[in-house]
């Protein structure tokens, strides 16, 4: 994987070597056993040099610009002296498990540029539109010295909602002729919108105009008012360059707000709990597939099902009582001894 130690790995990230950090994470996402081991042990020396980035998820359907959206933000940032770090996540084919991973390509000027890393990776299946190592890598752009961390999710519509659980701010961009779309994803995305753009306004500006007013109608129906923070509607077009600079000054008021009454901490605090959760989650789901006797009783009960011999649920009680009896003998051993 590496011909570089772990010491040399955490050096050549803290010293903002980009090389260095895409070898960590790749570690990072490796399925493999020692890699995630060799993982594990440098993000541990990283995690105290994390911390500082502003932390932006972006969201949509396809084909309302994200990338370029993205690539227009970044440019912008580095301008004003910032330096970018770009997670894009990419679809993978429920077929060939494959991924394009073309975000570079679409981001070809922001790419060019020192202050900018960009790192696509697959979703690999992963729920919530985002991979099951974002965060990690997020981590690890911060302990780079990115001070900006954007994460693109894959653009599928109402799954699109875990990117929300690791960012300070949740960014729902929507097309002008939006129309009876914003009905497929309001209950799950809108819900969690910090900012919501109109993206490509310049196409059809009464239509931009209509969808920003269905939209702050949809906010206002959907979310609690809070003191803190109203979700503004904002009109955008990246390819122009216009409403790049309004949509940041929105981003920094959303933070100033979260951080005046003690939300932002809260907030990471509570990200940080809930993805122990989901790491707990997804290493039973590993250990219980691979647990031996669900090994040997799965392809009978499988079989079961598929020919009606079975319901799913029954099948799924049988194999959830290998693990509980494995689970039951070992503290009765526990207690014995």
């Amino acid at each position: 994987m590496s011909d570089l130690s772990d010491a040399a790995l955490v050096d050549g990230v803290l010293s903002r070597n980009r090389r260095a950090l895409a070898k960590v994470i790749t570690l990072i996402e490796s399925t493999r056993v020692d890699h995630q081991e060799r993982a594990q042990s440098v993000l541990a020396a990283l995690l105290p040099h994390s911390g500082r980035a502003v932390r932006v998820g972006i969201s949509g359907v396809p084909g309302v610009g994200k990338s370029t959206f993205i690539e227009a933000l970044g440019l912008h940032l580095i301008s004003a002296g910032h330096r970018v770090a770009v997670l894009a996540v990419d679809p993978s084919s429920s077929v060939s498990g494959g991924s394009i991973l073309g975000d570079k390509t679409r981001m070809e000027l922001l790419s060019r540029r020192d202050e900018a890393f960009i790192r696509p990776s697959p979703s690999a299946g992963s729920l919530g539109g985002v991979a099951d190592k974002t965060r990690e890598a997020l981590l690890a752009c911060e302990a780079a010295g990115y001070d900006v961390i954007i994460v693109e999710t894959v653009g599928v519509g109402q799954s699109e909602t875990a990117v929300a659980g690791m960012t300070d701010s949740f960014v729902l961009l929507q097309l002008p002729n939006a129309g009876d779309d914003l009905q497929a994803i309001k209950k799950g995305i809108v819900e969690l919108a910090d900012i919501v753009v109109i993206n490509k306004a310049d196409i059809d500006p009464l239509a931009a105009a209509s969808a920003a007013a269905q939209m702050r109608a949809a906010l206002a129906m959907l979310r609690p008012s809070s003191a803190a923070w109203r979700p503004p509607v904002l009109n955008a077009s990246a390819s122009r360059g216009e409403g790049i600079a309004e949509f940041w000054s929105a981003i920094e008021a959303h933070r100033a707000a979260l951080t005046a009454v003690g939300a932002l901490e809260t907030r990471r605090r509570r990200q940080a709990v809930d993805w122990m959760w989901q790491l707990i989650d997804s290493g039973l789901r590993a250990r219980f597939r691979n647990h031996p006797a669900v090994t040997a009783a799965l392809p009978q009960l499988t079989h079961a099902v598929e020919s009606g011999a079975s319901t799913p649920t029954a099948a799924a009680q049988q194999l959830l009582g290998c693990l509980s009896q494995n689970l039951g003998q070992a503290y009765k051993a526990a207690n014995h001894d």
